[in-house]
């Protein structure tokens, strides 16, 4: 898993008064678990975008001062209007204990029913696995070479080791659906048999 590196500032005072100050000064609160003790700090909006905005996901690296934590991103709030991060929470990496966090799902192969016309939709972008840090893959490949038209990849399905996949196994990753175009040409074959 890639590492993306974050600085920040230890705030001593916590409180919903500090926290508008730290934002108006262009500032996101935040706060690390399972590292002995809560940390209270700061990072700067801007340095948030190539963690949040991606379709990757990224173990943090931690920059607090004269300390340094890996960790993980658990937990964001957003402005309902403007959808500026308000808060972050992170969680401390232990090489010894298993972590959960969301995989970006890639779309690999070609499949026969794409080729014959169908559309293939996308279901899910991401998926909750749990596991040890350096077991987790920067995307999980999900293969679609065999889906014919109304046929779907289901969580199920996938074979991964070093992780446990936390989504229902009857969720649908990928599915190829039938197309407006392809079901009036089968309406147009239909009639044109009929005639014959």
């Amino acid at each position: 898993m890639k590492t993306i590196l974050l600085k920040g500032e230890m705030r001593s005072e916590v409180g919903s008064r500090t926290a508008k100050e730290l934002r108006n000064a262009g500032q996101v609160p935040c706060n690390l678990y399972g590292a002995g003790e809560n940390v209270h700090f700061a990072v700067y909006q801007a340095d948030f975008k190539n963690l949040v905005y991606t379709e990757n996901v990224y173990k943090v690296r931690l920059e607090l001062g004269e300390k340094t934590y890996e960790a993980t991103l658990q937990d964001l709030q957003f402005h309902p209007v403007s959808e500026a991060i308000l808060h972050a929470d992170f969680l401390a990496i232990q090489a010894d204990k298993p972590v959960t966090v969301e995989i970006p799902v890639r779309i690999v192969g070609n499949s026969p029913g794409v080729r014959a016309g169908g559309k293939l939709v996308k279901k899910i972008n991401r998926l909750r696995v749990r596991g040890m840090i350096s077991n987790l893959p920067d995307y999980i490949d999900v293969s679609i070479s065999t889906l014919e038209i109304g046929q779907s990849t289901k969580v199920g399905q996938l074979e991964v080791t070093g992780f446990e996949l936390l989504d229902a196994p009857a969720n649908a990753i990928a599915t190829v659906k039938t197309t407006r175009a392809l079901m009036q040409a089968a309406a147009e074959e239909a009639k044109a048999a009929k005639k014959s």
